[in-house]
């Protein structure tokens, strides 16, 4: 009987460690998988799902992804519907290249009139690159420069007339840092210049974009928060969107958000669904 204990107590403490093991394990197994040193240094990040990446931070050659939003905005006299479809890809190590068509249909509410609501309208063709020039996997940080070119179009009432109305010149940077296995943290930031080719007007507005995550254990899934705000003139905007991320599959992923404004001078609150695929992951 005392040797039947002692195999008992000898076994548990065994499957006690396998378990601890299996956890640490489960924390690392990822951030490995994306940190291997066959090839160029990568840091695994958690990136916003709202204010996505041109690409991941310290891209490799070859990487391609297929991203599919859509949205839901409640307006104080309208819904907004958004839709895009983008895709980037890097032809080059820690280079992201990144195409967009971004669409809204708006619909009346609280028997607003049809002619306060905006037209529907492929809002622009964008187009962005985004380099990593700084990756360091034992500090786990990552810097990356970009520039958001964006073509704005008319609506689809007067899609020609003129087709292109106007421009966004959009640099930006990015910082990235990861706190242990987990912990994500991220600051985007940068101003968005925007040009009426009719009038020859500039108006320029300022973003910085924070976002905090935490990748759950041993997977790609995760939970944060965005805090995306505005700086333009005298005002200030500003509207927290809590997400998660959940694996479907091995290449295909679905990010949920949730839009709050701190004020709702022009809208309330918003929903935004992304889904993300990756070929050959």
């Amino acid at each position: 009987m005392k040797k039947l204990l002692a195999l008992i107590i000898v076994l548990a403490a065994s499957i006690n460690s396998i378990a601890q093991v299996s956890n640490f394990e489960k924390d690392s197994i990822y951030i490995q998988q994306v940190e291997d040193h066959t090839e160029p240094d990568k840091v695994l990040h958690a990136e916003p799902l709202y204010i996505d990446l041109i690409r991941d931070l310290g891209a490799r050659k070859g990487e391609k992804e297929w991203n599919l939003g859509l949205g839901l905005t409640d307006n104080l006299k309208f819904d907004s519907y958004e839709a895009l479809i983008e895709y980037e890809w890097a032809p080059i190590d820690r280079l992201g290249l990144e195409v967009e068509l971004p669409f809204t249909f708006y619909s009346a509410v609280n028997g607003t009139e049809k002619d306060s609501v905006p037209s529907n309208q492929l809002n622009s063709i964008k187009i962005a690159a985004q380099w990593s020039f700084f990756v360091n996997e034992p500090m786990a940080t990552s810097m990356a420069i970009g520039y958001i070119n964006e073509f704005e179009l008319s609506d689809f009432k007067n899609f020609w007339n003129p087709f292109i109305k106007g421009n966004v010149y959009n640099p930006f940077l990015v910082v990235a840092k990861r706190w242990g296995n987990n912990f994500h943290s991220l600051i985007y930031t940068g101003p968005m210049i925007e040009q009426n080719f009719k009038t020859n007007k500039f108006h320029t507005t300022y973003d910085i974009n924070t976002s905090f995550h935490y990748m759950i254990t041993g997977t790609r899934n995760f939970i944060g928060v965005e805090f995306n705000k505005t700086f333009d003139n005298t005002d200030f905007d500003m509207t927290i969107r809590p997400q998660m991320r959940l694996g479907i599959a091995d290449n295909l992923l679905i990010g949920i958000v949730a839009g709050i404004p701190v004020s709702r001078e022009n809208q309330r609150l918003s929903s935004f669904v992304r889904l993300i695929w990756e070929p050959n992951h």
